[in-house]
């Protein structure tokens, strides 16, 4: 499948990119909501960063992974195809970017963060760099599985103790699943957060990825 086959936006880095950062949005938003934190994970633009839209759009409006009927468990049908779909336009993405996995960082909030999880750790799936797991959880349904064998991603894993959308328990299960694979994981917990990013996390997030992906080889 094509690099074109997910409508998104490219924020070129400043020369020839050290790597891939690529964000997916929540469910109801679009390309555009996680565009402008590629800068603030990436300020001095070494890598190329993406962020692509959701191809199903539902009720109650916007662009959506999948459909929601059960917290945890995303919509078999929906979500299967959505994820085959998003597997294969990413990995055209860094193929026509020439850039590996292992100098890939995929992060999103909410679905997006359920993207992240299924992308980074399917069974079947290349390991990236890095993930940034935002107000999600790993997703189980049938038909997809997720892969704890190591060696696994680094992993960035933040959630609102207050959200009423996604219990903050599903953070601390993926943190907790996680850390007993051997992942190096950091975990923080908003206490005062609902359903959405803290900012707090903007002041050391670009520090974790350039730690992640390092100098390239």
């Amino acid at each position: 499948m094509p690099a074109d086959s997910l409508v998104h936006l490219v924020r070129p880095a400043a020369s020839k990119p050290e790597g891939l950062l690529v964000l997916f949005h929540g469910r109801g938003a679009d390309e555009r909501d996680l565009f402008p934190l590629l800068d603030l994970l990436d300020p001095d633009r070494l890598l190329l960063g993406i962020t692509p839209r959701g191809p199903l759009s539902l009720p109650p409006g916007g662009a959506h992974w999948y459909a929601v009927h059960e917290i945890g468990s995303p919509d078999p049908p929906t979500f299967t195809e959505t994820f085959a779909r998003a597997s294969s336009w990413l990995d055209a993405v860094a193929a026509g970017a020439e850039i590996p996995y292992e100098r890939t960082v995929i992060g999103g909030f909410s679905q997006g963060a359920v993207m992240t999880y299924a992308l980074g750790l399917g069974n079947g799936r290349p390991r990236p760099a890095g993930l940034i797991a935002l107000s999600g959880f790993m997703p189980t349904t049938p038909g997809f599985s997720i892969d704890l064998t190591p060696p696994l991603p680094r992993a960035v894993i933040g959630h609102g103790a207050l959200d009423p959308v996604i219990s903050v328990e599903w953070s601390r299960k993926a943190y907790e699943a996680l850390g007993e694979a051997g992942a190096d994981v950091v975990y923080r917990e908003s206490p005062a957060m609902a359903h959405s990013i803290d900012p707090s996390l903007f002041r050391e997030l670009p520090a974790w990825l350039a730690e992640t992906l390092g100098a390239p080889a």
